[in-house]
């Protein structure tokens, strides 16, 4: 199994292990595709980004599945989560929404959402390596909406919310980052919702299982309380300025 981003270091690997090796798994990424905006695309035929040995991210990936061919498991995982991430993208939705009341959230409300949870994702590496699978899956949940995906998990931490909507064009005047990183609303915006809508029935049927959103929730809370693990994204009173703000330009 081979986490690897540097298509250099695959082909080493390839050369060394040639002959010695039962059945290989590629952990790639979801950032391999060259389509982030249509919705429902599948890992067997959507378009791939140009492989490239020096990046960035998503076209080193595919280099690195070129180099194994057609005899792998190509598992392109999409946003990971849960207890132990060390990006602090989901767990700045979960610290967000344990706080309660007004949460600004980027719109629109009924865009999708996609993740997957790190131990189911581990779970179906494992199974899928026993069983010898091989071609590329997405690894990833089944898409919601943003709203479904934020109630679910307000719901699960039993806090009291609402939503101020704001479109792409308020975040970008007010340079809030995107997806990830400080002053950031981690949640893809509507040009990448292509990212957040994949098609993920193969992998389903290839023996994926997810676990309720409600669960990984409460989980990466507690995992938070106990660790002091990392957030990323707003912190309270760039929220509540940007919020006022908001509100203001509604009024005016």
């Amino acid at each position: 199994m081979d986490v690897a981003r540097d298509p250099g270091r695959v082909r080493r690997a390839l050369a060394a292990l040639a002959g010695r090796v039962g059945h290989w798994t590629f952990v790639s990424t979801t950032s391999v595709y060259a389509d982030t905006a249509t919705r429902g695309q599948t890992a067997r035929t959507a378009p791939l980004l140009a492989p490239s040995d020096v990046g960035p991210y998503g076209a080193a990936k595919v280099a690195c599945e070129r180099a194994f061919g057609g005899g792998a498991l190509i598992c392109r995982a999409g946003l990971i989560v849960g207890p132990g991430d060390p990006t602090g993208r989901f767990s700045y939705w979960v610290a967000r929404l344990a706080r309660g009341g007004e949460v600004l959230a980027p719109a629109e409300p009924e865009d999708p959402v996609q993740w997957i949870d790190v131990r189911d994702l581990a779970a179906w590496i494992v199974h899928a390596a026993e069983r010898g699978l091989a071609g590329p899956f997405d690894a990833v949940a089944p898409p919601c909406t943003r709203r479904a995906f934020l109630d679910s998990c307000a719901a699960a931490l039993g806090s009291a919310c609402t939503y101020a909507w704001v479109d792409r064009a308020f975040l970008d005047r007010h340079g809030v980052e995107r997806e990830s990183g400080p002053f950031s609303l981690p949640l893809p915006l509507p040009d990448t919702i292509g990212d957040a809508s994949r098609d993920v029935s193969a992998t389903l049927a290839a023996g994926l299982s997810v676990r309720p959103l409600e669960e990984t929730a409460r989980d990466t809370l507690g995992w938070l309380e106990t660790t002091g693990g990392p957030v990323t994204g707003l912190t309270a009173d760039e929220e509540a300025a940007l919020l006022t703000a908001w509100h203001a330009a509604e009024r005016g």
